[in-house]
């Protein structure tokens, strides 16, 4: 249970004002049709967490008990610095029109922005960290939707009253601790 909890709560307080919340907001406003939206944000999640989380996994049996202590840590502290790095949306991610749908241009505008985002890097160590590969995945996808959704279908009245400052102090708070429990082998 530590695991999913861990996985929502981080990667939930880590989507406040990312890239792919953005992307959401972009999405809800030209295309206004939530449902398909959220479908293609749940899609595009499962599948990019779910070889995020393969790629902790695997980790875990090719890299020994020490060396994967320090990846962790070090992966964790750097976290908790990258999660002060306020994220924009580029240009070129934004989906440019509505060829094969609502769904289908999010699945493949929210699988492409991950590539390599916090969230993405974070379901690789948690899955290492928790060797709880379904687990995992359930909770970093949990916490996207608990991020994005409310941005699709409130738009930006939510993301103006979010302090999203203070959200990236406590996510990055809480990496930092991850970081440094793994270092001292603490919870291991």
């Amino acid at each position: 249970m530590e695991a999913f909890l861990v996985s929502t709560g981080v990667v939930a307080l880590g989507e406040m004002g990312d890239k792919t919340q953005l992307l959401a907001l972009v999405l809800a406003a030209r295309f206004r049709k939530p449902w398909p939206i959220v479908a293609g944000i749940l899609a595009a999640t499962l599948i990019n967490h779910g070889m995020a989380g393969a790629a902790g996994a695997w980790l875990t049996e090719v890299i020994g008990p020490q060396m994967l202590r320090w990846i962790l840590a070090a992966s964790f502290i750097g976290m908790a610095c990258w999660i002060m790095v306020p994220d924009k949306i580029d240009e070129d991610e934004q989906p440019k029109g509505l060829r094969f749908g609502v769904f289908s241009a999010t699945l493949v505008a929210f699988f492409l922005a991950e590539m390599g985002d916090k969230t993405q890097i974070a379901t690789i160590a948690l899955a290492a960290k928790y060797q709880a590969l379904g687990t995992v995945v359930a909770g970093t996808t949990l916490g996207m939707l608990i991020a994005d959704v409310p941005v699709v279908f409130l738009g930006d009245k939510l993301t103006r009253r979010i302090p999203i400052r203070s959200i990236h102090l406590v996510c990055a708070a809480i990496f930092m601790l991850l970081g440094v429990l793994a270092l001292f082998n603490v919870g291991g």
